[in-house]
């Protein structure tokens, strides 16, 4: 029977990632018989519903962790591209002699920790090229145009899967709006039938 329930629930729609639309119930005797169920029957649907509503609730706990850490990332690596510019365009004003001695020396003030800031002066032929941290305690040396070229690509595709999964969220959460009704609608339905079969058996 729960196998029953379960495929009855799907409409064979999902979204682009596979995400599962959720059925909305407009007449509930068309998955329950009032003349012919149970008690039991009638919880185990409840059950059912209960569960595919975790199963979405688990889902969009999911989306938003991953929306936490992309809102992250994305500033991160806006920080890091822009500072590869900036090392860029000091490095070619150097190269062209468009600045005083003094200015070639490039200041740059950097973060050691959430409240601890240190200064370094960079020399100009320490522009050509940049170590960047890729995770997992890997850092590699890039030419500072491939730095910028990939710098640019993984912000894009941050902001792309950002924009993802702000729809999956979206889905999620109409299918959520959806499986709290039916399961509000069914109970009522329950406490209705309930009442009527006590005032029949008064009869």
């Amino acid at each position: 029977m729960s196998s029953t329930i379960t495929d009855r629930l799907k409409t064979g729609e999902t979204n682009p990632r596979g995400i599962p639309e959720a059925k909305f119930i407009e007449n509930i005797e068309d998955f329950i018989n009032p003349r012919t169920c149970t008690d039991a029957d009638v919880s185990n649907f409840l059950n059912e519903l209960q569960m595919r509503l975790e199963q979405y609730k688990f889902m969009e706990e999911s989306k938003r962790s991953s929306l936490a850490n992309l809102d992250t990332k994305i500033p991160d690596i806006t920080n890091t591209l822009n500072m590869c510019e900036f090392l860029k365009q000091r490095s070619t004003e150097i190269g062209r002699d468009e600045l005083d001695n003094e200015q070639k020396t490039i200041s740059v003030d950097y973060q050691l920790n959430d409240t601890i800031y240190a200064t370094a002066n960079i020399e100009p032929e320490s522009c050509k090229s940049v170590s960047l941290w890729l995770g997992a305690n890997v850092m590699l040396e890039y030419p500072i145009d491939e730095a910028i070229d990939m710098l640019s690509e993984r912000l894009t595709s941050t902001k792309h899967s950002k924009e993802i999964t702000l729809e999956d969220l979206e889905f999620l959460r109409a299918n959520i709006t959806t499986m709290e009704v039916n399961l509000a609608r069914v109970y009522n339905w329950d406490v209705q039938r309930r009442k009527s079969a006590a005032q029949s058996e008064d009869k």
